[in-house]
């Protein structure tokens, strides 16, 4: 009956502070307004194994996936997020208890690649937030995990071992995963994490990043000799289209991988794929799942491709030296949370998800235009940074 209480409470207050749509960026008012979500979401999920991951046209409750589907650190993340802004005690005890159920993946073989997504957005959230030595070891035993699916040869991470039509396979989502194993490695973890992570990095931006400053998806390698087979597609519209998501992945993992290593290379690679992300970028703000459908300007939009694209610019942001470029990067992720922060993607009443319109994977007609949890973490994060960012404390996340 507490906790009823006080999530009614929570939701009281929030509807009462998020009433109105803000017409410029306010990240108080869009955090509110975020809270008032995930509290929706709170009274609704009740069984730990079970992660929020869409909703259906018409729907309001999200449908749920298990602990080994790549998107299940992604609720307990925002949790993680929500107590950061808050405090909240109820919101602690949630965010606990949907962290710890994902640890499954930290001591069992290696599925794929996602291993980061699942557990650095949780565990590592939740360690950043509380210290809990608990979770450090969850998280240097996932790192270990990851690099199993490291082959030496081709100097990558295996992203999807599954998929026999290639030979070694490294996806760009892969970048993101790579945070794990950089914070690995200066906590305990061993300087062979950092190698793996640099190494990865390196050969990705060497192969993957296009001449025209997009990415492939895909890179197919040879797994004995290392050789770059081909770039393909399997999220985009074809192999030398731009993938909305993709380019954001890159933007935001070679921000972090420069973080990580120093490396003037990795930065000036995401400021090329950031770079090449505004100037394709449609008149209202947000891309289309793909650049380049030719159905646009009736394609569905990518909310989640805007919001991780956010989290990437102001990465950026915090790393150029030129003030011009700074503030090009901090003002560009302003405009993309503004727009998102608006009637058209905040779904309110619509049902229990923070943003609208994104898309999933397109060609198998899989999550076209609804809202994915991934996009609500980081919209979430992004909010989050911009507002440490504005009162002027460190923005990494480490």
């Amino acid at each position: 009956m507490r906790k009823l209480l006080i999530l009614s409470q929570l939701v009281l207050v929030a509807l009462m502070i998020s009433c109105t749509t803000p017409q410029e960026l306010d990240t108080k008012v869009s955090l509110d307004y975020c809270l008032e979500q995930v509290t929706k979401s709170i009274g609704q999920t009740q069984y730990a194994d079970s992660f929020p991951r869409n909703i259906d046209p018409g729907k309001k409750e999200w449908n749920y996936v298990g602990v080994k589907d790549w998107t299940s650190g992604f609720y307990p993340g925002v949790l993680w997020y929500a107590y950061e802004y808050t405090g909240n005690e109820e919101i602690l005890k949630q965010a606990k208890k949907f962290t710890e159920p994902i640890k499954y993946i930290a001591f069992n073989k290696a599925y794929d690649h996602d291993i980061g997504f699942q557990v650095y957005c949780s565990f590592g959230n939740g360690y950043r937030l509380t210290g809990n030595k608990a979770y450090k070891e969850v998280m240097l035993a996932a790192a270990d995990t990851l690099a199993t699916l490291y082959n030496p040869h081709v100097g990558t991470i295996h992203s999807w071992p599954r998929k026999k039509e290639y030979s070694h396979n490294t996806i760009i989502d892969n970048m993101m995963n790579l945070e794990l194993l950089f914070w690995a490695s200066k906590n305990g973890g061993g300087q062979q994490l950092y190698q793996m992570a640099e190494s990865h990095a390196e050969v990705t931006m060497k192969n993957i990043v296009r001449s025209d400053n997009a990415v492939y998806h895909v890179g197919d390698f040879d797994k004995e000799t290392g050789e770059f087979i081909k770039g393909h597609t399997h999220q985009g519209y074809a192999d030398e289209s731009m993938w909305a998501r993709g380019q954001t992945w890159g933007i935001y993992g070679f921000a972090i991988a420069s973080r990580e290593t120093g490396r003037k290379d990795f930065l000036e690679t995401s400021k090329k794929l950031a770079d090449h992300f505004l100037e394709r970028m449609p008149e209202d703000g947000i891309p289309f799942w793909d650049f380049d459908d030719p159905r646009i300007p009736k394609a569905p939009k990518d909310a989640s491709a805007a919001a991780i694209a956010a989290c990437g610019m102001l990465e950026l942001s915090n790393q150029v030296e030129e003030r011009e470029l700074a503030h090009k990067y901090k003002n560009a992720a302003e405009t993309l949370l503004s727009t998102l922060s608006s009637d058209k993607y905040w779904s309110r009443e619509t049902n229990n998800a923070i943003l609208l319109h994104s898309t999933g994977n397109h060609p198998r007609n899989s999550e076209i235009d609804v809202p994915i949890i991934y996009a609500d973490y980081y919209f979430m994060e992004a909010l989050l940074r911009l507002k440490r960012m504005d009162e002027g404390e460190m923005m990494a996340y480490q």
